[in-house]
C-alpha cells in the first residue's frame, strides 16, 4: 500500500476555529436567504480542480463523523486527501451513502432523488450537496430563475450557468418531497448560494 506524499497538500485555515466560524456564518446567511450570492472568506490553500467557496464551506463542514462523496474529477485529484487530513472524514464510493456530496464544474450530478431524504420525524438526517458552478449572480438577467419560499419577501433572482437542464425539474420533485428533500449549495469561485428544499424556482416561460 502506498504511503500518500502529504509533503505537497495545501494547507487549511491559518486559524481554524476561526476560519470555520467564518465560512459557517456565511452559509447560514446563504441558506437563510435563498437565491443571494454570499462571499466566502477562505485563506485555505484549495486543492486544483475545486472551486475556493466550496472547499471552504466544506473544510468548516467536515468532520471525523462524516461521510462524503466526491465527483470523479475532485476523486480523482487531490480534493479527497486534502479533506480528509484537514478533516478526519469518509470518502465514500456511493454518493447514496453520502451527508454531504460534492460536484466539480462539468462534471454529471447524482440524482437528487437518489440521495439520502431524511425522514418525516428526521428530515436533518438528508444529504447536502455542494455543486461547483460557472457563474452566480443575485440578478435579472436572460434566463434568471425567480425564486419563492421561506426566507425570500417576495421573490429573489438568480442566474446561474453551468447545471444540466433538468436541475430545475429534478429540483421541483425534491421541494415536493418535503420535510424529506435534500438541501442545495451551488458554488461560483469565491461566493455560495443556498437553495433549501423550501425554495420554489420558476424559471423563465415555465411560471
Amino acid at each position: 500500500m502506498n504511503t500518500p506524499d502529504l509533503s505537497t497538500l495545501g494547507a487549511g485555515f491559518s486559524h481554524e476555529a476561526l476560519g470555520s466560524q467564518a465560512v459557517f456564518r456565511q452559509a447560514l446567511q446563504a441558506l437563510s436567504h435563498p437565491g443571494r450570492c454570499i462571499a466566502v472568506p477562505n485563506d485555505a490553500q484549495v486543492p486544483q480542480g475545486a472551486h475556493p467557496a466550496s472547499a471552504a464551506f466544506l473544510l468548516a463542514m467536515l468532520d471525523s463523523d462524516c461521510r462524503v462523496w466526491l465527483s470523479p474529477r475532485l476523486a480523482s485529484g487531490p480534493a479527497a486527501l486534502w479533506l480528509q487530513f484537514h478533516t478526519g472524514c469518509t470518502v465514500v464510493p456511493s454518493a447514496a451513502d453520502a451527508a454531504f456530496v460534492w460536484v466539480a464544474q462539468g462534471d454529471a450530478i447524482p440524482a437528487l432523488h437518489e440521495l439520502e431524504q431524511g425522514s418525516d420525524a428526521y428530515p436533518d438526517q438528508s444529504a447536502t450537496c455542494v455543486i461547483d458552478v460557472a457563474s452566480l449572480t443575485s440578478a435579472h438577467e436572460d434566463g434568471a430563475w425567480e425564486l419563492s419560499g421561506p426566507g425570500i419577501q417576495s421573490t429573489q433572482a438568480l442566474t446561474v450557468q453551468g447545471l444540466p437542464p433538468d436541475f430545475t425539474s429534478q429540483w421541483a420533485a425534491n421541494q415536493a418531497r418535503f420535510p424529506r428533500g435534500v438541501d442545495v449549495f451551488l458554488a461560483s469561485e469565491n461566493h455560495l448560494a443556498g437553495l433549501p428544499r423550501t425554495t420554489r424556482i420558476a424559471t423563465p416561460g415555465g411560471r
